[in-house]
């Protein structure tokens, strides 16, 4: 993940650990589904071993829901930041639920995420300390071409 790709993980957790409030669009009530990529890349390697059979859409990701505003202070949490919440107006687009129905995924494929939210939160903060730790293309020590 880059840490401005725009999504809600990545960003609450870059503007955690800078310190920056969490901006939430609307109230927060708004839920979503969390999973972690270990979890994706296991159901996308059973799909790519299955026969050749198994054909049409298979939802995959994780069906339990977490509504933004929680994520925002678990985040905060776990970050050990002093970032406040803002709130900013609801984009007209913005879905107010997403969650995947993954029946499929668990009857073709055995399958289900097992990763918790706190612990793929944990993992991507940490992956976000040492990105951010990291000197900008522009420091002074890069290679100057010419």
């Amino acid at each position: 993940m880059h840490p401005n790709d725009g999504r809600v993980v990545s960003n609450f957790i870059v503007q955690a650990l800078r310190g920056q409030p969490l901006t939430i669009y609307g109230e927060g009530f708004q839920t979503r589904s969390f999973c972690f990529v270990d979890d994706l890349i296991e159901v996308i390697v059973r799909l790519m071993n299955t026969p050749d059979g198994v054909t049409g859409p298979i939802n995959i990701g994780n069906p339990t829901e977490y509504r933004v505003i929680d994520l925002a202070r678990e985040v905060i949490r776990l970050t050990g930041s002093s970032s406040k919440i803002e709130f900013l107006p609801l984009p007209s687009d913005d879905p107010r639920q997403r969650k995947p129905d993954i029946r499929r995924a668990r009857e073709l494929l055995a399958w289900e995420p097992k990763v918790p939210l706190e612990e793929g939160l944990k993992a991507t903060i940490r992956y976000f300390e040492g990105a951010l730790a990291l000197p900008s293309e522009t420091a002074s020590n890069a290679p100057i071409i010419s």
